[in-house]
C-alpha cells in the first residue's frame, strides 16, 4: 500500500511539473504565441508548423489545443484553420517522450536551486526561466521516482492482473492507455509511466506501445471539455482531434509489430523505442492527413453539422 501512495504521489508531481513548466514557458512566449496563432494558420501547412513548433515550446498538445479552441471561440479562428494546428500539436507532443528517455538525475536538486533562485529575480523572463527549470526538474524527479516502485508495485496482485491483461489483450493496453490518460489529462504521465514498467521488464515494448496509441486517444479528452459551452465552430475542433486520433490508432494498430520493429531499428534501449515509435506514429499520420486537410474539415462538418429538418 505504501509503494502505490507513493507511486500517486509521484504522478502527482509529474503533474505538477508539467503544469509548472508550462507555466514557465508561457509566461515567457504565451501572449505572442496567441498573436502568431491567429496570424499565421491561413494555410494548412502553416498551422501545421505553428502547432507543432508551440506545442514543443509549451510541453503540451493540451495546451495548445485548449487554445486554440478559446480562439475559434473568440472568432479570432475559424474552424478550417485549425485542422493543421491540430495536425501540428500530435507531432510537437512527442518532444516530451523524447526528452523523457535522457537520465538527469544527477541535476534534479542543482536544477531546483537555480530555479528556486531565479524566481526571486526581478525581472519576469528570469522567474519564468526559473518556473521552468523547477518543473523540469520535477517530471526528472518523478520519472525517477516511476522506476523505482514499478517493480514493487508490479507485485502486487491487483496490479500484476492489470499488466497481465494489458500484455494479453491488445484491447485492454489501449484501453488503459485511453482512460488512464483521461483521468490524469495528460498523455506524458502515461507514457513516462509505460516507459517505467517497460523499462523493469514488467511490460513488453509492443504492450507498451498500444498504450502509447490509446493515449493519443485519451488526451482528446481536454479539448473537448474546453469545447463545451464554446460553440459550434470550437465543438468542431475538439470533434477533428478526435476523430484525427482515432481513425489514425485504428489504421496502426494492426502495424503494432511493424512500429515496434522500425523504432528499434534506431535504438536498442527500450524506453528509446517507446518514444521513436510515438513520433513515427504522428508523424506518419499528421503528414498523411496534412495534403487533404480541406476535405477532412469537410468531413468533420459532414458527420457534426446538425441536419436540417
Amino acid at each position: 500500500m505504501y509503494e502505490l501512495l507513493l507511486f500517486l504521489l509521484f504522478i502527482t508531481l509529474f503533474l505538477v511539473g508539467m503544469a509548472v513548466l508550462r507555466i514557465g514557458l508561457f509566461n515567457l512566449s504565451g501572449a505572442k504565441l496567441k498573436s502568431f496563432l491567429s496570424k499565421v494558420t491561413d494555410k494548412p501547412w502553416k498551422g501545421f508548423f505553428a502547432g507543432t513548433i508551440f506545442t514543443g515550446i509549451l510541453q503540451s498538445s493540451s495546451a495548445v489545443m485548449v487554445m486554440t479552441v478559446g480562439l475559434v471561440s473568440a472568432g479570432s479562428l475559424s474552424f478550417p484553420q485549425t485542422i493543421g494546428i491540430i495536425l501540428g500539436t500530435n507531432i510537437g507532443s512527442t518532444f516530451t517522450a523524447e526528452f523523457m528517455t535522457f537520465s538527469l538525475d544527477r541535476w534534479i536538486i542543482p536544477g531546483v536551486l537555480c530555479g528556486a533562485a531565479l524566481c526571486f529575480m526581478p525581472k519576469i523572463a528570469l522567474k519564468s526561466a526559473g518556473m521552468s527549470l523547477i518543473g523540469i526538474s520535477a517530471i526528472f524527479a518523478a520519472m525517477s521516482g516511476f522506476k523505482m516502485l514499478s517493480k514493487p508495485i508490479a507485485a502486487y496482485p491487483s496490479v500484476q492482473h492489470v499488466i497481465s491483461g494489458i500484455e494479453n489483450h491488445l484491447s485492454y493496453a489501449l484501453l488503459a492507455g485511453i482512460l488512464l490518460t483521461a483521468l490524469i489529462h495528460s498523455s506524458s504521465a502515461t507514457i513516462g509511466i509505460a516507459m517505467s514498467f517497460l523499462m523493469s521488464g514488467e511490460l513488453s515494448v509492443s504492450s507498451s506501445i498500444i498504450m502509447m496509441l490509446g493515449s493519443n486517444i485519451g488526451t482528446c479528452i481536454t479539448g473537448y471539455m474546453a469545447s463545451i459551452g464554446s460553440g459550434r465552430q470550437a465543438a468542431f475542433t475538439a470533434y477533428a482531434h478526435i476523430w484525427l486520433n482515432v481513425i489514425g490508432v485504428a489504421a496502426f494498430l494492426p502495424l503494432v509489430d511493424v512500429l515496434e520493429r522500425t523504432a528499434a531499428f534506431f535504438t536498442e534501449n527500450k524506453a528509446t523505442q517507446l518514444a521513436h515509435a510515438s513520433v513515427i506514429f504522428n508523424i506518419t499520420t499528421s503528414l498523411i492527413v496534412l495534403p487533404f486537410a480541406s476535405q477532412f474539415s469537410n468531413f468533420i462538418l459532414l458527420l457534426h453539422r446538425p441536419q436540417k429538418k
